[in-house]
């Protein structure tokens, strides 16, 4: 005989309730490990006991659908209870401080160098004016690398380096530099990017060859090269290649680059937008070797590696789930030399002196490996 489906959903509900008031009372006992472990200095995350229990209370399970469920369950509820301890405890060791240091505003005068890559008429060039204006020492490089290495070196006090298209996503090997280079990322600038179509004046689109653009300008313009049997020829950025259509005098070479690059170089505009989107921007980080930040800033960039595991990355994102810090953009390159290990790159909301950052960050810190807060800076929107 079936018992009746109500009678079965009330003996649910008795259960369920038994569980929600046992893992109230296990994080009682929880926030206790915790005062202990602080108290003799040992950290909260043991991932070691933490499989040995898993593999325990699998093993107690009548089956072993069973014992997945529960090994499944008692997992989210150890970590819980760990983003409960980070919490409650805080940075009371000061991590976070010994880290980084906040400032009124960054030190920016008539005598601040700052570099960028590219020529003039670069994107670069223009997000470094809005940013610091034009009363500074302002220095080009052709690399991203260069600039990542004079800032690195003190021979530049600020980089400006692209970071993100909303159209073609994020540049390649940025996130790189500033690991190699150990940079901070300590602002950040919004260009509004028009690519045009720029050629030698009495260019004849019928006859050109080439197009010489960065690959993101090349990116960007995807959709009107793709009826086009152009060979596209990639550059370290798209003003360089406006000077390079120029400096050859070849009308069959086009250049994807800006307006300003037009009129600084002498080109014809042959197609004033080829962006796919009408909103094309991208997202420039203003860098230091300086781990410092501005008390208003309300942008947080970290990185950090993770195994190819199961959950792995729930876990540690759960952080900022749990501490209400919203996250804005994640981005995931494979470590060299590490098969399916990865590193991630994640910008969120808020400021380093905030305490639920800190509580998120503690618990982060913990559980990866090569954890590295990037900045903490104003963020456009």
């Amino acid at each position: 005989m079936i018992q009746d489906l109500s009678i079965t959903r009330e003996e649910i509900d008795a259960v369920d309730k038994q569980i929600v008031e046992l893992i109230e009372k296990r994080m009682d006992l929880a926030l206790e490990v915790a005062k202990f472990k602080q108290s003799t200095g040992k950290p909260i995350y043991d991932r070691e006991r933490e499989l040995q229990k898993l593999e325990k209370l699998g093993s107690m399970a009548s089956t072993e659908f069973n014992s997945k469920i529960i090994q499944e369950l008692f997992l989210q509820i150890m970590s819980g209870s760990r983003r409960y301890q980070y919490s409650v405890i805080g940075d009371q060791d000061h991590v976070i401080d010994d880290m980084f240091s906040s400032v009124e505003k960054l030190n920016i005068s008539k005598d601040t160098k700052v570099v960028y890559a590219g020529v003039p008429g670069a994107f670069a060039e223009a997000a470094m004016v809005e940013y610091f204006g034009e009363d500074i020492e302002a220095n080009n490089v052709k690399e991203f690398y260069e600039v990542a290495k004079l800032v690195s070196e003190g021979n530049a006090d600020y980089g400006v380096l692209p970071i993100e298209n909303s159209s073609a996503g994020f540049v390649s090997g940025i996130y790189d530099l500033l690991e190699r280079y150990q940079l901070s990322i300590v602002g950040e600038q919004m260009i509004q990017v028009n690519q045009c179509l720029l050629g030698i004046p009495g260019t004849d689109l019928t006859a050109v060859k080439t197009v010489f653009s960065h690959p993101q300008g090349l990116m960007q313009a995807k959709e009107y090269l793709e009826d086009k049997d152009w060979k596209q020829v990639s550059m370290n950025n798209t003003a360089l290649s406006a000077k390079k259509v120029h400096d050859d005098g070849d009308l069959t070479q086009v250049a994807i680059a800006s307006e300003r690059a037009a009129k600084l170089y002498g080109l014809s505009i042959l197609n004033p937008q080829l962006n796919v989107s009408d909103n094309n921007t991208t997202r420039f980080v203003i860098v230091s070797n300086k781990r410092e930040y501005v008390k208003s800033a309300n942008k947080v960039s970290i990185s950090f590696a993770l195994s190819h595991q199961c959950g792995s990355l729930y876990n540690i994102l759960a952080h900022f789930i749990f501490n209400n810090v919203n996250m804005t953009s994640i981005e995931s390159i494979p470590l060299t030399g590490k098969q399916w290990e990865y590193c991630f790159f994640v910008d969120f909301e808020g400021n380093l002196g905030d305490d639920e950052v800190r509580s998120a960050l503690k618990g982060i810190m913990a559980e990866t490996d090569d954890f590295r807060i990037l900045g903490c800076f104003a963020s456009e929107k």
